[in-house]
């Protein structure tokens, strides 16, 4: 298995990967630990519409999640990986756009 996606992420050394699957996890827990001040400060709790929370979550935590992975992974000497990783994921974007804009003309 890591094998698999060292050579998908081109990359050489366990280390990397091991520092790569850190930043990763941690990046993860960050963006929905931010999440919790900013309801709070916006006064979301439990009586708010659950189809809000999920849309405000969504608009919260996607966002700082790709900030925070280009943070710690630059700090952890990963910021290549990760810039790399950034423009695919952007670039998965741009295609659905365009592509669901081209069928609705």
């Amino acid at each position: 298995m890591f094998k698999k996606l060292k050579k998908r992420w081109e990359i050489n050394s366990n280390l990397q990967l091991v520092i790569i699957l850190i930043v990763f996890s941690i990046t993860g827990s960050l963006s929905v630990m931010i999440r919790n001040p900013i309801f709070e400060y916006f006064s979301i709790d439990a009586d708010t519409n659950i189809f809000l929370k999920i849309l405000l979550s969504i608009l919260i935590i996607t966002p700082t999640y790709q900030v925070l992975l280009l943070i710690l992974g630059t700090l952890l000497g990963q910021f290549r990986f990760f810039w790399n990783f950034e423009k695919k994921m952007l670039s998965r974007f741009q295609r659905k756009s365009n592509k669901t804009a081209r069928k609705s003309c």
